[in-house]
């Protein structure tokens, strides 16, 4: 039996209004998809998409940064709540409990998120967020952008299905 799949939503804490529309339909996306929303669990793009699943029916999983409520209030549309006390380190947690990851918006959290997706072959969705591009000018083959929330989500579920699938020997 294989477990679902794990869709991670990033991006700031703050945000504009027009970003967390985009961080909600994206997770109703997820939750259409019958996939699990990860999310850092605080506000902004992370509430936004933890509401947009809720709302859809799925289930939303906050990974926080500090040891307790009082240290790391969680949004209030989180299905399951897990405390790290390792702060900005559990930007790591994130990505490593995803299958793929959307990028909605974002700051320098956001693109370390990024970095450690790419780093550990994660693949990733841009969705209204940073503009990234090799040194050596090759396209990376785990790097996508989307235009919608749907988009997003689908290119996330597609990339994460080819990563999960076993080498051919």
């Amino acid at each position: 039996m294989s477990r679902r799949l794990q869709l991670a939503v990033v991006g700031d804490a703050i945000c504009a209004a027009s970003v967390a529309e985009l961080a909600h339909e994206a997770g109703a996306e997820i939750a259409r998809a019958g996939a699990v929303l990860l999310t850092g669990g605080r506000g902004g793009v992370m509430a936004a998409a933890c509401a947009g699943a809720r709302a859809a029916g799925g289930l939303a999983i906050g990974i926080l940064p500090g040891t307790d409520a009082a240290t790391s209030p969680p949004n209030p549309h989180l299905d399951v709540t897990l405390f790290t006390g390792l702060q900005q380190a559990r930007n790591q947690i994130v990505v490593l409990s995803a299958d793929a990851l959307v990028a909605i918006g974002g700051g320098w959290g956001t693109l370390s998120e990024i970095a450690f997706a790419l780093k550990y072959r994660v693949p990733v969705v841009l969705l209204d967020s940073w503009s990234l591009r090799r040194p050596d000018g090759l396209a990376d083959p785990l790097l996508f952008h989307a235009r919608t929330p749907r988009d997003a989500v689908t290119l996330a579920r597609h990339a994460a299905e080819r990563e999960r699938e076993p080498a051919a020997h």
